[in-house]
């Protein structure tokens, strides 16, 4: 049974996917509520409806009263898009069309080692995003927004830049980690550099006329082609998951940006050390099947971080699921 629970996984996140684009999570109160009630709130057919969350409380999403009505449960509220821990765009960016293209197509990118999305479409996985599916990107950019929102406060927590001037984050996004920096250490400087697309939605506090946007500059670039940025320390968070030659084009441009000294904190979640495996190992076949990526082992991570020629002076846990490994660029 369990084998065969197993095999319908695609049908739990359809669900889960369904659910959130219907915005269920959001229409149900904290008070029980008759599906028909749900139904007219989300415009869908009732039966249905009620089918779809039948099946999602066998797991936990929503849960069915004796009577019939449904009500949320811990898990269910994390679909919410006011929820403070909201994980609504990260279930979409899962689930999202390509998503179930490249899937069945596991067992040849284990094969061969290679992605597999260039075959399907015909180029590069983000420059098939932002070309050809701008909806999808728009659905990456939020999900990986929730996920700075969500651990910025926890990095700046953890980092003592006390006796630094600068700092730039690298594909940092819309700018979450670099703003909470520059909160902790208001005489800091920081940079904010990703592709145009996602810097020009940057959090408003970074753009002309926000508090902090005399402390920063905002860089448009693709930092997989250079670093133009000068700073005392470079922040990388999430990102050394691409496959290997994008992943050293980077390492060797902040480098070669940094110089001598430099401080360079690399943040990631690991597939060996973290309470959610079952979630980080899904993603790591989902980065072999889309860039040719993997997410790292503590050991694997320190082997490319000091292959690339850095320093690594220490490894500290950020929060439950993240670790910093702190480096500097040898002289």
């Amino acid at each position: 049974m369990r084998l065969r629970e197993l095999v319908f996984g695609a049908a739990c996140a359809a669900a889960v996917r369904a659910a959130a684009r219907l915005g269920v999570a959001d229409a149900l109160g904290d008070a029980p509520m008759a599906v028909e009630d749900l139904a007219a709130a989300v415009k869908t057919e009732p039966k249905p409806l009620r089918r779809l969350l039948r099946a999602l409380s066998c797991y936990g999403v929503f849960a069915e009263g004796a009577d019939g009505t449904f009500t949320h449960t811990d898990t269910s509220r994390l679909l919410r898009e006011d929820d403070p821990h909201s994980l609504r765009d990260i279930c979409l960016w899962c689930t999202e069309p390509w998503t179930w293209d490249a899937w069945p197509q596991l067992d040849e990118a284990v094969r061969t080692g290679k992605n597999v999305v260039e075959d399907l479409y015909g180029k590069e996985f983000f420059v098939y995003l932002n070309e050809d599916a701008p909806e999808s990107a728009d659905v990456f950019n939020r999900a990986m927004t929730t996920s700075s929102e969500q651990s910025a406060r926890d990095v700046a927590a953890l980092l003592d830049l006390s006796g630094s001037s600068s700092v730039a984050d690298i594909a940092g996004g819309q700018g979450h980690v670099v703003a909470s920096l520059l909160d902790k250490y208001p005489t800091m400087h920081g940079t904010l550099l990703d592709l145009p697309r996602v810097v020009e939605n940057a959090v408003p506090r970074l753009r002309a006329g926000g508090d902090l946007a005399d402390r920063v500059r905002i860089v448009p670039g693709d930092v997989r082609t250079a670093v133009p940025v000068k700073a005392d320390v470079y922040i990388i968070k999430n990102i050394l998951e691409w496959d290997d030659e994008s992943t050293t084009r980077l390492l060797r441009n902040v480098i070669e940006a940094g110089g001598p000294g430099a401080r360079v904190v690399v943040i990631e979640n690991l597939v060996d050390d973290t309470p959610s495996m079952r979630f980080s190992t899904s993603m790591d076949l989902l980065l072999l099947l889309n860039v040719g990526g993997a997410k790292h082992t503590r050991d694997s991570l320190v082997g490319r971080l000091t292959g690339a020629g850095l320093v690594l002076d220490g490894i500290s846990q950020v929060n439950p699921y993240l670790h910093a490994f702190d480096c500097r660029i040898p002289g």
